[in-house]
C-alpha cells in the first residue's frame, strides 16, 4: 500500500515540465482536478486546453459540479509548446473532443513527437478517432473496451496499464496508482530529455 512518504518522494520531478490537459464540457471533476494538483504538486506546469474560451462545466458522474477556467483555446495550442498530455474522462467530454479536429491533430502530434500521453476512463475516445491505438496495449472505463479492441487496441481490465509513452486508467478509483504511474512516466521523459 503506497503511504503519503512514497508520494512526496515524487514531489519535484517534474520541474520545468509544460503539460496540455485537454477537455471540455462534461469533463469528469476527479478525473482533471486531481491529476492536475498531483502534477503540479510534482512541478510541472499544467495548461487547461478547451475548444472555447471562459470555463468548462465539469461532472461528476451525471451531475454538474464545478467550473474550470480555461487557460488557452485548443485551436491555437501548438504541441511543440508541451512536454506531455494528460486526457481526462467523463463521457461527454470525451465524445466532444473526438469530433474536433483540432483535438485529434494535437493528440496526433503530441505521439508522433514520443511525448508521452496519459489518459483515464472514456478519453481513449479521442486516440481512437484519431486512429492512434492500433497494437496498443491499454486500458479504459468498462464501456468502451469494445471500441478499442475493434479499434485495434489491446484491452485490459486493470487499475493503470503503461504501454511505451502512454498511460491508462480505467476510472475515478483508480486515480490514485493513475497518478503514480503518470508522474513515474512524465518523469522519466523529463530526465531524459534534460540528459539529451
Amino acid at each position: 500500500m503506497a503511504t503519503g512518504r512514497s508520494e512526496g518522494s515524487l514531489q519535484g520531478n517534474l520541474n520545468g515540465m509544460k503539460v496540455a490537459i485537454l477537455a471540455t464540457d462534461g469533463v469528469e471533476q476527479s478525473e482533471l482536478a486531481v491529476p492536475r494538483q498531483a502534477l503540479e504538486e510534482a512541478g510541472a506546469k499544467t495548461t487547461l486546453l478547451a475548444p472555447k474560451s471562459g470555463k468548462i462545466q465539469a461532472m461528476k458522474h451525471d451531475e454538474k459540479v464545478e467550473q474550470f477556467t480555461v487557460d488557452a483555446m485548443l485551436d491555437w495550442a501548438k504541441p511543440d509548446d508541451y512536454d506531455a498530455l494528460l486526457l481526462p474522462g467523463g463521457a461527454l467530454n470525451a465524445d466532444a473532443l473526438r469530433m474536433e479536429n483540432a483535438a485529434r491533430e494535437f493528440v496526433k502530434k503530441i505521439d508522433h513527437a514520443g511525448k508521452p500521453i496519459a489518459v483515464i476512463c472514456h478519453a481513449p475516445w479521442l486516440l481512437i478517432s484519431a486512429d492512434l491505438v492500433k497494437g496498443r496495449k491499454m486500458t479504459s472505463y468498462h464501456t468502451i473496451q469494445d471500441d478499442l479492441r475493434n479499434a485495434g487496441a489491446e484491452w485490459a481490465d486493470q487499475s493503470v496499464v503503461r504501454d511505451g509513452n502512454w498511460v491508462s486508467s480505467r476510472q475515478p478509483s483508480d486515480i490514485p496508482a493513475f497518478n503514480r504511474e503518470v508522474i513515474r512516466l512524465f518523469g522519466e521523459t523529463e530526465k531524459n530529455k534534460k540528459a539529451a
